[in-house]
């Protein structure tokens, strides 16, 4: 079968996605033409992109006023065109960027276009399921004392298990230094429209931030829109740099997507948020009576508030991994999960969820729970290493002459590729570090638990990217 009739089949295969994008495929709640009829590109009255001025101009009026930014630009390159803008725009060539160690691949792309360097944040695991806790203020204060001629931070927030950083305690350090905070808050468009969910980093003081409508609205894959929220963020030249990554025949369906969800939003947002909140209490009151299998609280790790409509199911007091427990509830239960690790999945929501779906979760975990003796899932990693020892920038690491080698022969030599596991695509290895034993744990460990493993070059094979020097 081709792209589309397999698209068709899984639409009506009875599975239910757990997953994003965030409208969940909810056609009785979003309703449209065909899109081949609305497809169109810049003709006379329908404005461009890259010089608004008339209805996307408007539109992203729209998602201004809804996040209290000073600029909203629409992105239909995903998130991750806005963070390689971002960063572009902030940080020049061979400048300094001080980022979170656990941020998404396109912060070290960016550091490669750059051509900066690279002074790594890392953030504190818990011993428990291996997740990553959020960055502090006082390590931001530490990296930027250590390091006065860095030309931004970025940092992510809600991370890909929703674990949440004091965005109001680090933006006034950078403040306070000067120097702007770039925020990926691409889990975390819907901060901000109930009480039940933190604030945006858009209302808390960071300078750039940038969302991925998708993940978490009802909005089509790849749309996302950046924010400029302060006097410090307007100083740089954002505009250009999306002019570069964004494509120059932008979509109008991606746009009118966007502006779409904005009207939802504006027209039913309380009473969808309401109904969301309603679920989300219920399933969780429910998943209090599991025994084997538990759901994270809305404070994990300890000290750091969590994104609750991102349900983490804990694992490690059964024998199951991630990757099985995923593939049970595919095969038996039809429901798709987000992600699966060495002890713990993601199951994603959103307001268009059903009580259908919530449901079919509830009992499945129910059924399961009931079912499995407790015991000790013993393949549990961290996602990164303990320490990360960087050699060369990104950029030279990538232009470096490499030789092929395996894995298990890499230890001490410094990796001219990125290794990483995706989702959520932060990475392993990044060109420019040194291999050590704890990366070859975690891929290997990766690898067996079944999750999906990558190289610079596509499927991770064992064999690995050193540098000949």
């Amino acid at each position: 079968m081709g792209i589309y009739e397999s698209l068709k089949e899984n639409a009506e295969s009875g599975i239910y996605p757990m997953h994003m994008p965030g409208h969940k495929r909810n056609g009785e709640f979003l309703k449209m033409v065909n899109p081949y009829i609305i497809d169109i590109t810049e003709v006379d009255g329908f404005d461009d992109l890259h010089a608004p001025e008339g209805i996307i101009a408007a539109a992203m009026e729209k998602g201004k006023k809804f996040y209290g930014s000073r600029s909203c630009f629409f992105l239909v390159n995903g998130s991750t065109c806005g963070i390689l803008s971002a960063i572009c725009a902030c940080v020049p060539k061979g400048g300094k960027l001080i980022a979170a160690r656990n941020c998404h691949k396109s912060v070290y792309n960016a550091a490669a276009l750059t051509e900066c360097e690279s002074v790594f944040i890392m953030p504190q695991t818990d011993g428990k399921c291996g997740i990553c806790a959020g960055i502090t203020a006082p390590q931001i204060e530490k990296a930027l004392l250590e390091n006065p001629d860095a030309s931004a931070v970025i940092i992510t927030s809600p991370t890909y298990e929703g674990v949440v950083s004091d965005i109001a305690k680090i933006s006034e350090v950078t403040r306070k230094y000067g120097v702007p905070l770039i925020v990926d808050e691409a889990h975390g468009a819907h901060f901000g429209f109930s009480p039940m969910f933190p604030e945006s980093a858009a209302a808390l003081g960071a300078d750039i931030v940038i969302q991925s409508l998708h993940k978490t609205l009802p909005a089509f894959t790849q749309t996302a829109v950046l924010h400029i929220c302060t006097d410090l963020g307007e100083k740089f030249s954002i505009q250009r740099f999306l002019s570069i990554f964004q494509s120059s025949s932008p979509s109008y369906i991606l746009m009118a997507g966007i502006d779409r969800c904005f009207d939802i939003l504006k027209n039913d947002g309380a009473e969808l948020f309401g109904n969301y909140e309603n679920r989300l209490n219920r399933f969780y009151g429910s998943a209090e009576k599991l025994k084997v299998i538990k759901i994270l609280p809305s404070e994990y790790p300890k000290g750091f508030r969590r994104d609750m409509g991102k349900i983490v199911i804990d694992l490690t007091s059964s024998s199951l991994t991630g990757g099985e427990f995923s593939e049970l509830l595919l095969k038996k239960y039809k429901i798709q999960l987000e992600m699966a690790s060495s002890g713990y999945v993601i199951a994603m929501t959103s307001i268009c969820d059903t009580d259908e779906g919530f449901n079919r979760l509830k009992d499945a975990l129910t059924e399961i729970d009931s079912s499995i003796s407790e015991g000790k899932n013993t393949r549990l990693f961290s996602p990164l290493p303990k320490t990360c020892e960087t050699v060369l920038k990104i950029s030279d690491a990538l232009s470096a002459h490499t030789k092929d080698i395996p894995l298990n022969e890499a230890v001490g030599r410094v990796s001219g590729e990125f290794i990483y596991a995706y989702p959520p695509g932060i990475p392993i290895i990044a060109p420019g570090e040194r291999f050590t034993e704890s990366v070859l744990r975690t891929a290997d460990e990766l690898l067996r638990c079944g999750v999906a493993v990558k190289g610079s070059s596509g499927s991770f094979k064992g064999r690995v990217k050193a540098i000949d020097y």
